[in-house]
């Protein structure tokens, strides 16, 4: 399916921030359905615990496979504690060989305070350069918003909060209603 049909793109922004010994994850509360806003309130971000190892998760696209995902990576980490970049690399291997996660279409932001990384469907994941991931149908606006603001004295939370609400003024998909994790370095 491509990103022009695919109707997940059109409903979140989430940006992950890694900054001064701090990563934070932030996402809006919008869900739509075409251009109908259905929520302003939804909760894309989450903390995981597996193991008793804090990981923060903020995914876009189809809230079920979302969550289908979220579960499979919580497996992963029980599997390999403390080991988010092997968990995230098996969780992408699954996805993009098994014909049912396949057909999930969703994309995560991921981090455990030490990485900051993206999953997709592709089987990509991804460490973004610069301290900054982003995701979602108002995630270049965060990503570029976040590039400038990083040079400043802002910490990562402000840095997220201030990208988010930039990208919230120009997306018409995403909103100001924020959900922040925040997790140390």
């Amino acid at each position: 399916m491509s990103e022009d049909t695919f109707p997940g793109w059109h409903g979140t922004t989430i940006i992950g921030v890694k900054k001064d010994g701090k990563v934070v994850v932030a996402g809006d509360g919008q869900v739509s359905l075409g251009q109908t806003v259905i929520k302003g309130t939804a909760r894309k971000v989450r903390r995981l615990s597996p193991g008793g190892h804090d990981v923060v998760c903020g995914f876009a696209g189809s809230t079920a496979d979302a969550f289908t995902l979220l579960e499979r990576l919580e497996k992963k980490l029980e599997a390999a504690p403390g080991q988010l970049a092997r968990a995230s690399v098996e969780l992408a291997k699954d996805w993009r060989t098994d014909k049912y996660l396949q057909k999930l279409e969703a994309m995560l932001i991921v981090t455990d305070g030490s990485e900051l990384l993206i999953i997709t469907g592709a089987g990509d994941v991804l460490e973004p350069e610069h301290g900054i991931a982003a995701i979602g149908s108002g995630g270049n606006f965060a990503l570029a918003a976040a590039r400038g603001l990083m040079e400043t004295e802002l910490s990562a939370e402000e840095v997220a909060r201030k990208s988010m609400s930039i990208a919230a003024d120009i997306c018409v998909y995403t909103n100001g209603n924020l959900t922040v994790e925040a997790i140390p370095a």
